[in-house]
């Protein structure tokens, strides 16, 4: 394949550019670097910075390009409460200007899209499936429906196919840990190591589905090359629920640290449960998540550099940031 990846500087983009080339595809990039760094992505892949809002370059890029992954978004939950109008511009503005180059390139055969759990909301009934209506809660999640409809309805007007993979809470070497709203596994990893304090809002019972990046990036892979998933949505999660309290017990006894505990319990943990049922994309895309949360955790611990013997973080004070346990962080 030929391909073309927005955001392939982010987390999950730099691990699928790289899969992706080391299995002998060509590989293009597109990267704004508001949260990415072309450092993450192997020799040989080709990396370029600009916006993706930016037609005349899309139209560059996409030049003997048979297939697009769309991962460039504003990611973060929180922010976009504060920025809706930024996450709406980006988000779904990126999305259609993609969608125009596409169309007028002429010669992409799929475009991917990378949506999120966010949409689903909260729903008593789990796991959720993709059948069940959406309930956006958080101007990043509106974003994330509006770039699903766009996607499906220029891609049918303009003949080239699209899939929506909905990814929950991706994690794994290389998870940036930014100074606020961090993902919630790095963040807790951090601190337990350097002895610090988890903060837990609410009671620490909300769950959630965290997913292997290895995990997510064969799904991707395989939403390129599988036939029958045109205008498709598709989960793509472990199919496991743990609660956050439960993630705190595993990464300390995987760690061996102990973790200091506290409750903000006048705080909000989020929607109460959310797990994906994976069903679909092990019928459509033979996808087969391989890497258990307790596996997932010991390889973080392994591979990423923050958390090797001999790089370990120092002793850390509560931290006053709120750790991002709500799902669909893809950078």
């Amino acid at each position: 394949m030929r391909v073309l990846i927005t955001g392939g500087a982010g987390f999950i983009g730099s691990h699928l550019a790289n899969q992706l080339h080391r299995r002998g595809h060509y590989v293009r990039v597109l990267d704004d670097l508001s949260s990415g760094d072309p450092a993450r992505l192997l020799p040989g892949i080709n990396f370029n910075r600009g916006d993706v809002r930016d037609i005349p370059k899309l139209w560059s890029l996409l030049q003997g390009v048979d297939v697009v992954y769309h991962l460039a978004a504003r990611v973060s939950v929180p922010a976009s409460v504060l920025y809706p109008r930024e996450y709406n511009d980006v988000n779904v503005g990126g999305t259609v200007s993609l969608l125009e180059a596409c169309r007028d390139v002429g010669s992409i055969r799929r475009v991917i899209l990378a949506s999120s759990a966010t949409v689903y909301g909260d729903h008593e009934v789990q796991p959720v499936t993709e059948s069940m209506g959406t309930r956006p809660a958080v101007p990043y999640a509106v974003s994330k429906v509006a770039a699903e409809h766009y996607l499906f309805a220029i891609g049918q007007l303009s003949g080239f196919e699209t899939v929506a993979l909905r990814i929950f809470n991706a994690y794994g070497p290389g998870q940036p840990l930014p100074p606020t709203h961090p993902p919630v596994i790095p963040q807790f990893m951090h601190q337990i190591l350097g002895r610090g304090s988890v903060v837990i809002f609410g009671d620490g019972t909300q769950t959630r589905d965290f997913v292997y990046i290895d995990d997510v990036v064969e799904a991707l892979i395989s939403a390129a090359q599988a036939p029958h998933v045109d205008r498709q949505i598709i989960n793509v999660g472990s199919g496991e629920e743990t609660s956050i309290n439960q993630l705190v017990d595993y990464i300390s006894e995987i760690t061996g640290a102990r973790a200091n505990v506290l409750y903000n319990r006048e705080g909000s943990g989020g929607i109460a449960r959310l797990v994906a049922d994976v069903s679909k994309a092990r019928q459509l895309l033979k996808y087969r998540p391989r890497t258990g949360l307790r596996q997932g955790l010991r390889r973080l611990l392994e591979e990423d550099p923050l958390f090797r013997p001999g790089h370990r973080p120092a002793p850390q004070p509560s931290s006053p940031s709120r750790p991002l346990v709500d799902p669909g962080q893809s950078s």
